[in-house]
């Protein structure tokens, strides 16, 4: 009696493999674009609640780079383009995925001045 496995039981363990595969990377994927596309959300909300404090603090919105500023704007991360302006009285904070991204949501999250933002 020989040991082993026959051809078709190798072809049939490798069929069943090549299944779950199909339905887990595509799962997968989706999940990293969710994880990043929450991450720039919460970057920009950082970067405004550090402005507003500013503004609370000292009746200005900084014009010195706060440490969310610092790490973010100017930078791309997990596909997004961060873009910052501040100035005395306003401020536009961006996040911005380009079309076909396979790691992002195509489209732009931004906060203004006084906590409006489009998420």
């Amino acid at each position: 009696m020989k040991k082993g496995f026959t051809l078709v039981e190798i072809m049939i363990v490798v069929a069943i493999i090549a299944l779950l595969a199909a339905i887990a990377i595509p799962n997968l994927l989706t999940a990293r674009k969710t994880a990043n596309d929450t991450a720039a959300k919460a970057n920009v909300r950082t970067i405004m609640t550090e402005l507003e404090t500013e503004a609370a603090r000292t009746g200005t919105y900084a014009l010195t780079n706060t440490t969310a500023q610092s790490n973010y704007c100017g930078q791309t991360k997990n596909g997004y383009t961060y873009n910052c302006t501040v100035t005395n009285t306003s401020y536009n904070i961006s996040a911005s995925c380009p079309t076909g991204s396979a790691i992002c949501t195509t489209g732009t999250y931004y906060c203004t001045e006084g906590g409006n933002c489009n998420f």
